[in-house]
C-alpha cells in the first residue's frame, strides 16, 4: 500500500477560490450585454462547475444558435477576467495543500474553467508546484462526464481505491460517482452539504483545512 499513488483531485472555483459571486454577477452582465434578460443569481450558481457552453445552454430561456451562445461565452470569460485581480483564495488553502504533499500525497484540479483560467489562478498563487496534473473543460469532457477524473487517474498512475475527488457542487460528486471514485464535499461553495451527501459525497468540509482530518501521513 505505501508505494502506491495516493491521488487528490479538488475542483478549483467554490473549492479553492472564493469565486462563485464573480462568476455570477460575470455570467448574469454577458447576458445582458447580448441584450437578454439575466438569470437568476441562484440559477448561475446552480451551473458552476459545467462547461462555458454547457452553462450558458442551460441558463438560456430561449433557444440561442451557436454564435450567440458563443458570443455571449465570450462576454463572460471577459467580464470575469475583469475581476481577476481581487481573486482570492479560501483561508488555510496553500498550507493545507503543502501538508498534504508532506503527507505523500499526489494532487490535482478537475475544473469547468478554460485552461487559461485555470493556469492564471496556479501562476497567481504559486501552485503549480503543488498541482502535477490537472484537467479543464477546454481539454476534455466536462463534469459530470467522468473523464477529468479518469484522464488525471490515468496520468498519475492512481487506483480508482485511491483517488479521492474534492469538491462544492453536485457536479463534482456526479464526476466522482461516475469514475468510481470516493467523493468529498465542501459546504463553502455553490451547494448546501445537504445536497453533497445526497449526490454521494461520503463526507462533507466545514472549512478547506478540515481536509487533513481525512488524509493521514502514508507510511
Amino acid at each position: 500500500m505505501k508505494n502506491e499513488v495516493q491521488l487528490i483531485l479538488f475542483d478549483c472555483d467554490g473549492t479553492l477560490t472564493d469565486s462563485h459571486g464573480s462568476i455570477a454577477l460575470a455570467m448574469q452582465k454577458a447576458f445582458s450585454d447580448h441584450g437578454y434578460a439575466q438569470p437568476d443569481y441562484q440559477d448561475v450558481l446552480g451551473i458552476i462547475g459545467l462547461s462555458l457552453q454547457a452553462a450558458v445552454e442551460k441558463l438560456a430561456t430561449h433557444r440561442l444558435d451557436a454564435p450567440t451562445k458563443q458570443a455571449i461565452g465570450q462576454s463572460y470569460a471577459s467580464n470575469y477576467r475583469a475581476t481577476e485581480t481581487s481573486l482570492v483564495l479560501y483561508p488555510k488553502v496553500i498550507q493545507s495543500l503543502e501538508e498534504l504533499a508532506k503527507r505523500g500525497y499526489q494532487m490535482g484540479v478537475v475544473t469547468g474553467k478554460s485552461s487559461g483560467g485555470l493556469v492564471r489562478v496556479l501562476d497567481k498563487f504559486d501552485l503549480h508546484r503543488l498541482f502535477p496534473v490537472w484537467r479543464t473543460a477546454d481539454l476534455c469532457h466536462s463534469k459530470p462526464h467522468p473523464a477529468m477524473a479518469l484522464e488525471c487517474m490515468e496520468e498519475m498512475g492512481a487506483l480508482p481505491e485511491h483517488t479521492t475527488v474534492i469538491g462544492d457542487s453536485r457536479f463534482d460528486i456526479q464526476m466522482a460517482k461516475a469514475a468510481q471514485v470516493r467523493a468529498l464535499g465542501v459546504s463553502f461553495g455553490v451547494e448546501p452539504a445537504s445536497v453533497l451527501r445526497q449526490e454521494g459525497a461520503f463526507d462533507v468540509l466545514d472549512t478547506f483545512a478540515d481536509v487533513l482530518n481525512f488524509f493521514p501521513p502514508l507510511a
